[in-house]
């Protein structure tokens, strides 16, 4: 195997224009200068001269800490939280006189608060490592020395190894390419960890090296390579290799990448050159952004107006505590004399006043600190990580066919999901399947094709009109099944054409040259399985893949490619005619059949109608596809002799190539192109024409003089040789190929559109196609209004011609400014008819409508569009359009996308969503959430989204609830008690209060609440706009909480300190001390907030039942046990509930008592409310107790609140169609 060369099925010379043999240019002139200074001694790294280099090994670590880094790293993190730094204050100053309680009840919250955190952090790094050492301890080929190669780990591999890599396996650093198992020491590789790209790149070593052909040839190999410093450009590489007295160029095409995957190719040997993070690959990876949902950053501010509270209580304490502590002694006078104020220390020194006031100060800020929620972020941090569990165990969200659930990738944005205001997707991959199939065509000026596309099943849907394609017999049905089993990228029904039919048809001869030119034109590569003889094809892209398939189901099978030939089994339609073949009825023609026909299991009663040809076409030249040219062509040499140019491309470029007497189908052919594009279709023109001998030549030489050009205008200087032979063409026909709508997209997309979050589609195909898509998926319907905006005008064209940039970017922009105003003008006049606009844009228009001046302009025009769509957009523009969303409306913005070149966009979103599709993993890697499918936003959105953002909200504004109303009590005991600085509470009291009693019940209802069902989620999606307007954590929410809090903080104390004042207490006529006072209120407090908490629930669970009710069970038993302690231990709580609280009948009634009245004002105050001015949700709510739920005139009416004029998708397309029916009527 070591030394077997591949000679067929593959040829080096596929690309030969675009990768001919590489020569030196100016750029390598740099090498040895700065940027350009590597230097790589091959088969010998282990030479003094590598060691003095000292390049980095190929270990990659991809996590944030070390073993030494964890700790100072971590710390770092939990103290740049103003609240943490604030507690870490406390804690020190509880080792002081200052403190109002132990150090060890003030150390021991936030120990815990940071150490969980931490954990999590932990937890989550310990992942990314096991990442990183499955990673790096893949194995790969290297070679040992002596001609030997063995398996070595990827982390163990140094700058100037060789390495073998075999057939599908990663390439373990960034390599330059030696030699392959094929005779010219080409390779296949595959990009999609890299640029998303399913397409495979041909790379080619140099002709010095192709010669080591096996393991053996290496023994006594030597080079020098010197080449550029590692750095992030995917696409560009300048270096030579110096190989005994000779050096040679060394560019991209030799370059193979860490993480691209060999394709097709046997065993490729190549020479490491950039290890770890010097690779390219490793290079690009940035850190993600960090992202904060807007929730969290109104959190912040509210904690900083808690801290603002709290320095105002402490000053106005510290103010009455000077003043009453500076007349504790007036004319010698003992005011309160038994507080010794004279023989007192400096915190209470009537002769020092203002000092005792400043320290008391300090004293305050620590007693206070209740009002700051110590445990919100930890509490916060465990509720987003429950959540993340439940939306990646959906199983609504799991996506069966490929295995692929959904997958939050970060918790940080849970509750941004249920407040998203504009959809920026993708097209490609996203909306679309990027899975072409052969749907329809056109030959000789008749329409073939019955199949049926998403837009015109969305178009009779909407004109309710049926569809005649549709109408098929059931006997036709099943023949068309039986004969033709599903084809990945085949869906073409037709039985005129299908199994061998079309020799019946009237012009036999132009399909059979139409099916020949789809089976010859491509650069695809065949690859046969040896085991059942079946072929599949690698193409450059999906369409070209399901040309060639189609061409094979159709009878021309392409299965063998060399250097110079392309082979291929051909149905003869003469066959018919030769009597010693066509008698043979019935009888078993299997021997007659080429092997490849034997293993592609050709049945022998097919080939007794029609044989199958083996046929061999001579390849001259291919003239490949580009952006500009819009066309490919390939000529030929058929086994006639004849010289063939076969030619397919854009119908805007092909017809003007047609020769005079070649137009016999033109007309019929453009009416049918239009009919494809309406349809949502791709479409390809398909010509051909005969060349002589002489002109043949003459091109050829011209074409091969320019290939080998190295210059700058080399591919312009192939483009003008191609245009002298690609003329006086015939035409054969059309090709019609659907990019496949995934499933559910028009629903899910309905859905979102009823939910008031606008979608923007910015895709790089072109804008036909994407206008197309927009009204399949009812983003565009019949009869709106559609502002365009492009630079394809006459002057600009005219401009362009004559090469004067400058005035070309001055007139595009003046352009794109114009045709912005006039939308404006019309978007005014649109909405008082509240009517609904689209705008479309090319990428061009674009750069313009993106400068500074400019956008403001865009965006208003956009804004004001029920459907935008942004074509030919590059990934840059993909990501400045989102940026300008998000910065200038300040809402949240969600983008989507499935490729690498979505990268940038998903990254600049508030929230990125990766499809886990076709085009590999860089889109998902750089997400915040991963879902396989595009209709699963609408239940990402509207049910999880609603849910965690509803459950995040009244989490919070419970929080602060809770702190306040505990915070405040000991605020009113200092006033009663002069500012004195005494706690209300034992110390053990304050520091539970947070961490056990009150906490569990707060993460329940962040985990489990529900004020709807999901059914109900998305049977009224406006509910959602809750979340996008912010309706329940609005500053009027927030304050009403705090009020709340206020109030109850208020009715506790008074009503507490009023009952038990002067109130005996126990049988000998003892009034309550401040341990029994503090222990009650301190009761009561627990019963009203966890009461409190129950009546915000709207959905209990038993799990909220038991960490309700088991919060209050908990302080009981706590008394109990932490009272049966020591004294020393248990302080002012020893043996208080036993003896003192629990005997006492008046305990437990004034608890009783000021629970119901505390509670009372916010249970009024609810029951108002929903029943005078209920929220949505709450209608929802009244609807289904009701039993309202299944009923359909009710439902419509509450929904149709979700319907307005500038909606898009289906739901108000139909709505649309019925207010015009009359007027057309």
């Amino acid at each position: 195997m070591a030394g077997g060369r591949r000679k067929k099925q593959h040829f080096g010379r596929i690309h030969s224009f675009s990768c001919g043999r590489a020569s030196f240019n100016s750029e390598h002139s740099l090498i040895g200068g700065p940027g350009f200074s590597r230097i790589v001694f091959c088969n010998d790294p282990e030479c003094f001269e590598a060691g003095q280099l000292k390049y980095g090994g190929n270990y990659v670590r991809t996590t944030k800490y070390t073993l030494a880094t964890y700790f100072p790293k971590a710390l770092f993190e939990q103290f740049r939280r103003v609240a943490n730094i604030y507690f870490l204050i406390c804690a020190i100053l509880s080792f002081t006189a200052l403190s109002p309680y132990s150090a060890f009840s003030t150390v021991f919250p936030l120990v815990v608060v940071v150490g969980v955190t931490m954990g999590k952090e932990a937890v989550e790094d310990w992942r990314r490592k096991r990442q990183d050492i499955e990673m790096n301890n893949r194995k790969v080929k290297f070679h040992r020395g002596d001609g030997v190669f063995d398996y070595t780990k990827w982390m163990d591999l140094k700058v100037g190894d060789v390495v073998k890599v075999e057939k599908d396996e990663f390439f373990p650093a960034d390599l330059i390419l030696l030699s392959s198992s094929y005779d010219d020491a080409i390779c296949y590789v595959e990009t999609t960890n890299l640029d998303g790209e399913t397409n495979l790149k041909l790379k080619q070593a140099l002709d010095a090296t192709a010669n080591l052909l096996d393991d053996s040839s290496f023994e006594n190999f030597r080079a020098i390579i010197k080449c550029e410093d590692p750095n992030a450009n995917l696409y560009s590489f300048v270096g030579n290799l110096l190989l005994g007295e000779h050096q040679f160029p060394l560019t991209p095409q030799q370059l193979l990448l860490r993480d691209s995957k060999l394709r097709n190719t046997d065993y490729v040997y190549g020479v490491v050159i950039f290890t770890g993070h010097d690779t390219k690959v490793i290079q690009n990876s940035t850190a993600p952004p960090s992202k904060r949902s807007k929730i969290e950053k109104r959190m912040d501010k509210l904690v900083y107006l808690l801290f603002f509270a709290l320095v105002v209580l402490s000053f106005i304490g510290s103010i009455f505590f000077g003043i009453t502590t500076s007349e504790d002694l007036e004319n010698g006078v003992m005011k309160r004399w038994y507080l010794r104020p004279d023989d007192t220390t400096i915190y209470y020194d009537p002769e020092r006043a203002p000092v005792a006031a400043i320290l008391h100060f300090l004293t305050a800020l620590m007693l206070y600190g209740y009002l700051i929620p110590i445990s919100l972020y930890v509490s916060i941090e465990i509720v987003k990580v429950l959540q993340s569990v439940f939306i990646n165990r959906d199983l609504n969200m799991y996506y069966a066919e490929g295995d692929k659930p959904a997958r939050a990738r970060t918790s940080n944005l849970n509750e941004e999901l249920g407040q998203v205001d504009t959809i920026l997707s993708d097209k490609t991959g996203t909306l679309t399947c990027n899975s072409m199939e052969f749907i329809k065509c056109t030959i000789a000026g008749t329409a073939y094709g019955r199949g049926i596309t998403e837009v015109e099943r969305a178009l009779a849907m909407g004109k309710e009109a049926p569809l005649v394609q549709e109408v098929v017999e059931e006997d036709n049905v099943e023949e068309i099944d039986e004969t033709n089993p599903s084809v990945k990228g085949y869906n073409f029904i037709d039985e005129r054409i299908t199994n061998g039919n079309w020799v019946k048809e009237p012009r036999a001869d132009v399909i059979q040259k139409f099916l020949r030119l789809l089976a010859v034109c491509h650069t695809a590569i065949p690859e046969v399985d040896d085991e059942t003889g079946k072929i599949s094809y690698e193409a450059e892209s999906p369409d070209e893949a399901a040309f060639v398939i189609a061409a094979r189901e159709l009878g021309f099978e392409f299965y063998e490619r060399t250097q110079t030939s392309i082979s291929m089994n051909e149905l003869d339609p003469l066959s018919s005619r030769k009597v010693a073949r066509s008698v043979l009825v019935k009888v078993d023609v299997s021997d007659l059949l080429h092997p490849i026909d034997k293993r592609s299991n050709i049945k022998p009663f097919i080939a007794i109608a029609h044989i199958t040809q083996h046929r061999i076409y001579k390849l001259m030249n291919i003239i490949e596809f580009s952006s500009s040219r819009k066309r490919m062509s390939v000529i030929v040499r058929n086994e006639e002799g004849k010289l063939l140019l076969l030619s397919k491309g854009a119908d805007s470029v092909m017809f003007e190539r047609l020769a005079q007497d070649g137009r016999e189908f033109e007309v019929q052919t453009r009416l049918h192109i239009n009919e494809y594009a309406d349809a949502g279709l791709r479409t390809l023109v398909l010509a051909y024409r005969e060349l002589s001998e002489e002109e043949y030549s003459e091109f050829n030489e011209e074409f091969s003089r320019a290939k080998n050009l190295v210059s700058a205008d080399r591919e312009e200087m192939i483009e003008e040789v191609a245009e002298i032979i690609e003329k006086d063409l015939i035409l054969l026909g059309a090709t019609a190929v659907e990019d496949k709508l995934q499933n559910g997209v028009p629903e899910c997309i309905d859905k979102l559109a009823q939910a008031g979050i606008k979608l923007w589609v910015l895709t790089g195909d072109k804008m036909e196609t994407a206008i197309n898509i927009g009204f399949a998926c009812s983003l565009l319907r019949q009869g709106m209004k559609q502002i365009i905006i492009n630079s394809e005008t006459s002057a600009i064209k005219a401009l362009e011609k004559a090469g004067d940039k400058s005035a070309v970017d001055v007139a595009a922009k003046a352009n794109v400014i114009q045709q912005i105003s006039e939308g404006k003008a019309l978007l005014s006049i649109a909405s008082e008819d509240t009517e609904a606009l689209a705008l479309i844009i090319d990428g061009k228009s674009l750069i313009y409508a993106l400068e500074d001046d400019v956008k403001d302009m865009f965006l208003e025009l956009a804004i004001g569009c029920a459907s935008v769509i942004c074509c030919r957009s590059s990934p840059k523009q993909k990501a400045l359009v989102t940026r300008l969303v998000k910065v200038k409306t300040g809402s949240t913005t969600l983008a989507i996308g499935d490729g690498a070149n979505d990268v940038g966009m998903l990254q600049e979103a508030d929230i990125g969503v990766g499809i886990s599709g076709v085009e590999g993993m860089q889109a998902v890697m750089s997400s915040d959430i991963a879902i396989a499918q595009f209709r699963f936003l609408e239940r990402l959105l509207l049910v999880h989204g609603h849910w965690c953002y509803r459950r995040i909200s009244s989490m919070i504004c419970y929080f602060f609830y809770k702190n306040i109303a505990f915070g405040f009590t000991l605020f009113f005991f200092e006033a009663y008690a002069s500012f004195s600085g005494q706690a209300a509470y034992n110390d053990w009291y304050m520091s539970f209060y947070n961490v056990f009693f009150t906490s569990l019940p707060v993460i329940a209802q962040g985990v489990f609440d529900q004020d709807v069902g999901a059914r109900f989620c998305l049977k009224f999606p406006l509910l959602y706009q809750e979340g996008v307007q912010n309706m329940l954590f609005s500053w009027t929410r927030i304050l009403g909480w705090a009020f709340n809090g206020v109030l109850s903080s208020t009715l506790i104390f008074f009503f507490c300190a009023r009952a038990m004042e002067h109130q005996a207490f126990r049988k000998g006529g003892e009034v309550v001390g401040m341990e029994i006072f503090g222990t009650l209120m301190y009761t009561c407090v627990i019963w009203v907030v966890n009461c409190q908490m129950a009546l915000s629930i709207n959905y209990f669970t038993l799990i909220q039942h038991i960490v309700i009710w088991g919060g209050i069970a908990l302080w009981y038993i706590f008394l109990l046990v932490y009272g049966a302690m020591d004294p020393d231990i248990s302080t002012t709580a020893y043996q208080v509930f036993i003896e003192a609280c629990a005997p006492a009948l008046s305990f437990w009634l004034v608890t009783l008592f000021v629970t119901v009245a505390t509670l009372l004002p916010y249970f009024s105050y609810a029951a108002i409310q929903m029943r005078f001015f209920p929220m949505y949700h709450q209608m929802i709510q009244w609807m289904r107790n009701d039993g309202h739920s299944e009923d359909p005139a009710y439902c419509q009416m509450v929904r149709q609140r979700s319907l307005r004029s500038t909606t898009v998708g289906y739901t108000a397309r139909f709505s649309r169609s019925k207010l015009e029916l009359p007027e057309q009527v």
